[in-house]
């Protein structure tokens, strides 16, 4: 992502990129020779010696945290990649620290750039499908399809795992979408291929008034060429289904008038609910959520898309998710119970004469 998200903002029309940081010399090497940057391999360094505004960190996610602080107590406005932090207490004290010091700040969720997901977005302010009751969110991907144990990625330390790395997508839609749960319950943090993290993510998140959501993630299922990220959403006037290449409306009949759809079935195309961006690669969505973040720089704009504040719910939920799996069963069959303790009859040591 660093390397994409450097393409991007390098052709910016109202950015001038100063200078990059990587622990790899042979990257440095290529990027100093090709591009003119100047190139650091010590990130204290490079904001000691260059004047800035702005630093996007894309780095493994346990460095997060000092290297945004870093940042921020320089007075510099942060983009950092997803999560935040692997601790929900660091993501809430450095979105406090950048609102002390009236900082910009974003973390790069980049589906709530997608013109699907944020259609979502639209129609539940606008009661299209009146009271929620009910969310399935679901990641689906081929990441990791055999024995792992050495990437950053794969060490629960390093990079949090499917759930911080893949699950966090679908949980940040949510509490878009349906703000903080007020719980958790019944997760399953299973490994499928990894030795030393999780492969798969289940869960169900309670929110007011009854509204309800089931996690399901996998970042093993070769049955999808690529990450596949959905949201279906059913409301008592109606129900959503949306991933990035379009979104699908049923309005039932007690559904208000939405402009640009009738009653029944409707479907709109991420194609058409998309903006055109200056420049792409990945998707239109991650230029985008990169303008979004240069646009509040130059507006002093506080108040955006995808701040410190709330990629900090969002790594509370994780959080919550981890404890919550951890304590295992909230309520055991106490016959089970009982069987699983009960000695296993032994069996092929009584032969017929």
């Amino acid at each position: 992502m660093g390397l994409s998200h450097l393409a991007m903002i390098k052709a910016h029309p109202d950015v001038q990129v100063e200078a990059v940081v990587d622990s790899s010399g042979y990257i440095l090497d290529v990027l100093g020779k090709y591009t003119g940057l100047a190139t650091f391999t010590d990130y204290e360094t490079m904001l000691e010696s260059v004047p800035l505004d702005a630093v996007l960190i894309a780095t493994p996610t346990r460095f997060h945290g000092p290297m945004v602080r870093a940042a921020l107590e320089r007075g510099l406005h942060v983009f950092c990649e997803k999560p935040l932090c692997l601790t929900s207490e660091e993501s809430q004290q450095l979105a406090a620290l950048a609102a002390e010091k009236g900082l910009v700040t974003q973390v790069g969720y980049h589906n709530r750039f997608v013109g699907a997901f944020r259609e979502v977005k639209e129609l539940l302010d606008a009661g299209a499908i009146g009271r929620v009751t009910h969310i399935l969110a679901e990641a689906y991907g081929p990441v990791v399809l055999k024995s792992k144990g050495t990437t950053w990625r794969s060490q629960r330390t390093e990079g949090g795992g499917c759930l911080y790395d893949y699950a966090a997508h679908p949980v940040d839609l949510l509490s878009w979408y349906v703000g903080a749960p007020i719980g958790v319950g019944g997760t399953i943090l299973g490994s499928v291929f990894s030795e030393n993290t999780e492969d798969e993510v289940f869960s169900t998140l309670y929110y007011d008034n009854n509204v309800s959501a089931q996690l399901s993630v996998n970042w093993s299922d070769e049955s999808y060429r690529k990450m596949t990220t959905q949201i279906t959403i059913t409301g008592t006037a109606g129900r959503i289904h949306a991933d990035r290449q379009e979104i699908q409306v049923h309005l039932g009949g007690a559904a208000p008038t939405v402009q640009g759809y009738e009653k029944g079935w409707n479907v709109r195309y991420t194609t058409e609910l998309t903006e055109n961006v200056w420049f792409y690669l990945r998707g239109e969505e991650y230029s985008a959520q990169l303008d979004h973040f240069v646009k509040r720089i130059e507006n002093a704009d506080l108040d955006g898309i995808n701040s410190f504040a709330s990629a900090a719910v969002t790594d509370r939920v994780l959080e919550l998710l981890t404890i919550d799996a951890e304590a295992g069963p909230a309520t055991r069959d106490a016959e089970a119970v009982v069987a699983a303790a009960a000695p296993a009859p032994r069996r092929g040591l009584l032969r017929r004469r």
